[in-house]
């Protein structure tokens, strides 16, 4: 065997251009949809992660730069929250909704919020509520929506048709005491 070929076979593997890599298809016809595309290439694996807006796709790239959120969990986020509502929680600085979502604990949910409050902002994304309207709950009726809305969550409701529920049943009712609105959502979900 020559020394060439020794060289070669016990040389490691060639790195990636760059550590990551992004592209952007579009399309200037009205018909055709838009896919935006997030590539990470390492040395061990490879992940592609797709977007269907550039408010997705720039809110999962600031998601993944904050340390302890990976692409997984990012992905995670934006499939149970749309792009405005997740720009909500993390401007409103609403902890509890996003510890909601599988994987995402108190220290990451609090980090998120800490690194990313004022850049979400600077996006402009219109932020709304995860039950798709854009005001909040009342004062008053703040701690009877929480209550409501995270006792619903233990068990086992999704965040998003909670939060819906809870406001169309305090909208109504402004008055009603938790036992009373959590009772009623469990009705209507």
């Amino acid at each position: 065997m020559n020394t060439s070929e020794a060289s070669s076979t016990n040389s490691p593997p060639p790195k990636p251009p760059s550590k990551h890599m992004a592209w952007a298809i579009s399309s200037t016809s009205v018909s055709t949809p838009t896919l935006l595309c997030k590539a990470r290439v390492k040395r061990v694996y490879s992940s592609m992660n797709l977007s269907a807006t550039k408010q997705e796709r720039e809110l999962f790239l600031m998601l993944i730069s904050v340390s302890g959120v990976g692409g997984n969990t990012a992905r995670t986020m934006l499939s149970s929250f749309s792009a405005p509502e997740l720009a909500g929680l993390i401007m409103d600085g609403n902890e509890r909704m996003l510890k909601t979502v599988k994987g995402l604990g108190t220290k990451t949910a609090q980090r998120i919020i800490v690194e990313l409050r004022d850049k979400v902002v600077s996006l402009g994304i219109e932020a709304a509520s995860p039950s798709g309207e854009s005001a909040a709950p009342s004062i008053a009726n703040s701690e009877i929506y929480n209550e409501a809305c995270e006792a619903l969550r233990m068990l086992g409701f999704p965040p998003a048709p909670v939060a819906k529920t809870v406001k169309a049943i305090l909208k109504d009712e402004p008055s009603a005491p938790v036992e009373k609105v959590i009772k009623l959502a469990l009705k209507m979900l």
